[in-house]
């Protein structure tokens, strides 16, 4: 994205631990100016004070963009100190698990434009997706400008409401736990099976992860591609009778995973 209108008011980013630094990697390669970059933190790390941006430094007056990396738990120590840019032109965008916009309206005052966001941890990498929904007071624009800064650490979509990031959370956000321990279970499955666990391992982690690889670059839909490599009466026909069984194979399993990821976000919301 173009930086020049960001770098023109100023970003503040508020905490700066896995995903700030990564985000932060990916505007600066991007060519955002680490001299218009304010980022609060009370714990620097060497990468960050090395950077060139403002680290703990008195903030503009009307930045453009605040973004809000910090954990939900010290979410309210934080955001007191920014009331001052709320109710005015400083787009607000929260990357904090379970933070609820009303939260953020509540404190910063109910005209202050927000986004939330939830990206994902291989955002570390770049290759992260991140779901946004702004507040009426977030325009076209505002949204337009988030996505940019969220695509600096991978994919983007927009929600059509709120509500819709619970389930976000059970999808995406907590997805990547699934993934991990779907390798375990395939390393110790051909471990199992006589392979030795160094091996298996590295074929495990090869495996998902080129076969992700090819379901974001084909053209056909993942049914068609598990199709394509499933010969009538082989070998994966025989593992995908056991894996696709209605009651007791993926189907039910992930329905019953996403759920629970689901419901517990919604409990964490009412705190």
């Amino acid at each position: 994205m173009d930086m020049t209108e960001i770098a023109a008011r100023g970003l503040v980013l508020l905490g700066c631990g896995k995903m700030g630094s990564a985000m932060l990697a990916g505007w600066l390669e991007n060519g955002l100016p680490a001299t218009s970059v304010w980022v609060i933190d009370p714990r620097p790390s060497d990468w960050l004070k090395a950077t060139g941006v403002n680290v703990n430094a008195k903030m503009p007056a009307a930045p453009g963009i605040v973004l809000i990396a910090v954990k939900p738990q010290m979410m309210g120590e934080a955001l007191p100190t920014l009331q001052s840019y709320g109710n005015g032109q400083t787009l607000f965008i929260s990357v904090a698990a379970g933070t609820s916009i009303e939260t953020f309206q509540n404190i910063l005052g109910a005209e202050t434009p927000i986004v939330r966001a939830m990206p994902n941890t291989p955002a570390a990498i770049g290759r992260g997706i991140t779901a946004l929904i702004g507040n009426s007071y977030a325009s076209p624009k505002d949204l337009e400008r988030a996505e940019g800064l969220l695509q600096a650490v991978g994919q983007t979509v927009q929600l059509d409401s709120e509500a819709q990031m619970d389930a976000v959370t059970g999808v995406s956000g907590s997805g990547p736990a699934y993934v991990f321990h779907l390798i375990e279970t395939l390393a110790a499955a051909g471990e199992a099976q006589g392979l030795p666990a160094e091996m298996a391992m590295k074929l495990a982690k090869a495996t998902v992860a080129g076969a992700g690889a090819l379901a974001e670059a084909a053209e056909e839909d993942p049914g068609q591609l598990r199709v394509n490599v499933t010969s009538p009466n082989g070998t994966t026909q025989a593992a995908l009778e056991v894996l696709m069984d209605e009651s007791e194979g993926f189907p039910a399993l992930l329905k019953r995973a996403v759920a629970a990821a689901a419901d517990r976000s919604r409990e964490l919301a009412r705190g």
